[in-house]
């Protein structure tokens, strides 16, 4: 995709720059902005393009940038990137509209792996194998347990936190988030939380 361009959104310089240089080597045109509310002027004359945005920000964050996105009809596909305690405020993101989140630190595959599937998107050629039939197909593969594990876990809750919820041990979270895993053939987190939020999973 020629006319193809990534837009990263990031307060701190370094991460811009970072950012930019992996996506440039991988051949992506990029252009970096310094906070969201930057990046919201320029959003209604952009078109043909993705949005890589960091969650924490001090002028506005990332899932108060993909709502006000979504609340002027501005339909980019968006990667939000988190730390590891913000999975639950990622999740918010992905109800928002995201198309992905990454967990920091990431490997660089993860993300230009986001990117492609960001741009297979906008011109229709996302593999929709998974889709809502599929999803709900295997949800009812799972036990009882294994969906109150999945909810909770989705919701990004910490494997302490839903065994104390449901009075079982954090070994046997383990094991049931295994087998939820297995059966929704969830290869991470983030697809994991795509496909629940996909099927309308009730995470709240």
């Amino acid at each position: 995709m020629d006319d193809y361009t990534v837009h990263v959104v990031d307060d701190e310089e370094t991460v811009r720059k970072s950012l930019a240089f992996l996506l440039t080597m991988f051949g992506f045109t990029v252009r970096v902005h310094g906070s969201a509310t930057a990046f919201l002027r320029v959003a209604p004359t952009l078109r043909n393009g993705c949005l890589i945005t960091d969650l924490r920000m001090p002028d506005m964050d990332g899932v108060e940038l993909l709502r006000s996105l979504k609340a002027a009809g501005l339909r980019i596909p968006s990667i939000v990137i988190t730390g590891h305690g913000d999975v639950p405020l990622a999740v918010e993101a992905m109800k928002a509209g995201a198309l992905d989140f990454i967990e920091k630190p990431f490997e660089d595959e993860l993300l230009i792996e986001a990117v492609k599937r960001a741009a297979a998107q906008l011109t229709g050629t996302a593999d929709g194998s998974d889709d809502v039939s599929t999803i709900q197909a295997r949800l009812e593969e799972l036990t009882e347990r294994e969906r109150q594990v999945l909810s909770r876990v989705v919701a990004g809750l910490a494997n302490k936190t839903i065994a104390y919820d449901l009075n079982i041990s954090p070994r046997t979270v383990e094991v049931h988030r295994a087998n939820v895993m297995a059966k929704m053939k969830a290869k991470s987190l983030p697809e994991l939380v795509r496909m629940a939020l996909g099927a309308k999973l009730n995470i709240d």
